[in-house]
This record gives structure tokens, C-alpha cells and sequence, in this order.
């Protein structure tokens, strides 16, 4: 199979080429850098939001698209979410390429508060009104050799110059992180089965955690020995008003609503290693 990855350049983009090519597919990875590391990917500039390179689906048997910003700059969630998903669809229903694996995000809904989900929940409509063959994967968040997450935001957290570690309010938010290879198999086993089409799965791991537990377990394994110190969620919402901040106010929203989901419905069609977090942790760290 010909697989075209729109955002196919980065750290999920990356997980999942190694999976398609371990079995025998053909990959291209569309990006605005238009360039990356993997050998066998062949890697294409373009734009999917402006309809830059999106004549690459002519020659694509099924497309993923993995396009997403976490924070806006000179990409807008709007942009990357919504136009861009459109115009990936109307390119093609022109090419007659029917198969699609769309991944959105955990979370994402019309009325969200964070403006991050309510723009993936509009490009989700979008895929599920096209009529064309459509998977939805909604994955909370992702860790893996690469991820800015738990090897940059809290990694940086930990090792600031303070004698404690900052917690957003009482830290009590519940996530279920889900590790970049199952996202990448589940992506996969997706473009082999039928029946997945026309369904949506909520993308998540084994364990749940409460948000002060994993700034715990990113602490330990770095083997920082400071106490959490829980700062009053108005102090960071103050925070995030300033220009350059490291948590704007849609993160700051998102962190507060948790990100689980229950994983039955995905064990029951994929099969999964579900690996856990405490496995990758010292290699996402460079702590082992």
C-alpha cells in the first residue's frame, strides 16, 4: 500500500513511517519543512492548509493525516485543524482516493473551553461528513522517544533553578498517556481492516495518572530529589497572558480537564502492546 502522511515529518509522523515501511509499505510524508531523517520515506514540501503538495494524493492508496500545533504562532489551530483537513479531503475526492486515518485529539468536542479541541472537533465533522472511508483515532497524550511533552515541558519543569517543583493548582487532573508505538500500530492495523471504517476510538494507555504523579515520575527518574510546591491555578492563568509564556491559556484549560478515556473499545479491535509509561520514561529522558 501507498501511504501518504500529511504532517508526516515529526515526532508521530516518525513512529508511524517506521511501522508502515517495517511492513512493506510505500510511504511519502507531506510537511511545510518538507524534509526529515528516515530512510525510505520519501519526503515532500508542501501545505495542506494554503493546498500546497496535495497533488501527492494521486499517488497515494490511503492518506493519514497527523497535521496538528499544540500552541498557535504563525500556524493557526484553525488552519492546520480545519482548512487543512478540508482541502486534504477535496484533494481527495479529485484523485478518487478513498481511505483515510485521521488523527485528532482526546478531548475534542464542539464546546470545549480550549480552543485546541474545538477546532480538532470541527475537522473531525469534516471527515465524518466527506463520505469517504474514514477512520478517528483520538489519542490523549503521546510519549516517545521525541515527545515535547514528557522530554521537554516536564522535563524542563523539574530541572528549573528552584528548590521545588511548580504544580499547576492541586495536580489532581487525570491523564491516560499512550505510547507513541501503539498509536503507530493501532494506525496501521487500521489501514488493514475494514471494519474499522467509519469508526472513531478514543487512543489511550493502560494507566491512568493524576498530573502531580507523572511530574513525579519525570522528577525520579531524573533523579531530582525536590518537593512539588502546588501554586494557585490564578497564578498561571495570569502567567499564561504574557507574551511568550510556557503554558498559554488553551493548555492551561486543557491541563486542568484531564485527558483519559476508558481503552476497551480500542483492545477490542487492536491488538496493542499498551505499553506503560514507567518502560520509556529513561529513554525519553536520556536517564537510561
Amino acid at each position: 500500500m501507498r501511504v501518504l502522511l500529511v504532517g508526516g515529518s515529526g515526532f508521530l509522523g516518525t513512529h508511524l513511517a517506521r511501522a508502515l515501511l517495517a511492513a512493506g509499505h510505500e510511504v511519502a510524508a507531506l510537511s511545510r519543512r518538507g524534509a526529515g531523517q528516515l530512510a525510505g520515506v520519501r519526503y515532500l514540501a508542501g501545505n495542506a492548509d494554503r493546498g500546497q503538495g496535495l497533488e501527492a494524493v494521486r499517488a497515494a492508496d490511503a492518506v493519514v493525516y497527523l497535521a496538528g500545533i499544540i500552541r498557535e504562532g504563525e500556524q493557526t489551530y484553525e488552519a492546520v485543524h480545519v482548512r487543512g483537513v478540508r482541502r486534504v479531503l477535496e484533494a481527495m475526492a479529485a484523485a478518487g482516493v478513498r481511505r483515510i486515518v485521521h488523527v485528532s485529539a482526546l478531548g475534542a468536542r464542539p464546546d470545549a473551553p480550549s480552543r485546541y479541541h474545538a477546532s480538532k472537533a470541527r475537522g473531525e465533522a469534516l471527515v465524518q461528513a466527506s463520505g469517504l472511508e474514514w477512520t478517528i483515532f483520538r489519542p490523549g497524550l503521546i510519549f516517545g522517544e521525541g515527545d515535547a511533552f514528557f522530554g521537554g515541558v516536564l522535563r524542563d519543569l523539574v530541572r528549573l533553578p528552584l528548590p521545588f517543583v511548580p504544580l499547576v493548582g492541586a495536580g489532581g487532573y487525570p491523564f491516560r498517556p499512550v505510547w507513541a508505538g501503539d498509536v503507530a500500530a493501532a494506525t496501521l492495523q487500521a489501514l488493514q481492516r475494514p471494519r474499522t471504517v467509519g469508526r472513531r476510538y478514543d487512543l489511550v494507555g493502560p494507566r491512568e495518572y493524576p498530573y502531580r504523579e507523572l511530574v513525579l515520575l519525570v522528577a525520579r527518574t531524573l533523579g531530582v530529589r525536590k518537593p512539588l510546591w502546588p501554586l494557585p491555578v490564578a497564578f498561571f492563568a495570569l502567567l499564561a497572558r504574557l507574551p511568550g509564556a510556557p503554558l498559554t491559556r488553551d493548555q492551561l484549560l486543557m491541563l486542568l480537564e484531564g485527558n483519559t478515556a476508558d481503552p476497551g473499545p480500542l483492545l477490542a479491535d487492536f491488538e496493542l502492546e499498551h505499553r506503560p509509561l514507567e518502560l520509556e520514561l529513561p529513554r525519553i529522558l536520556g536517564a537510561g
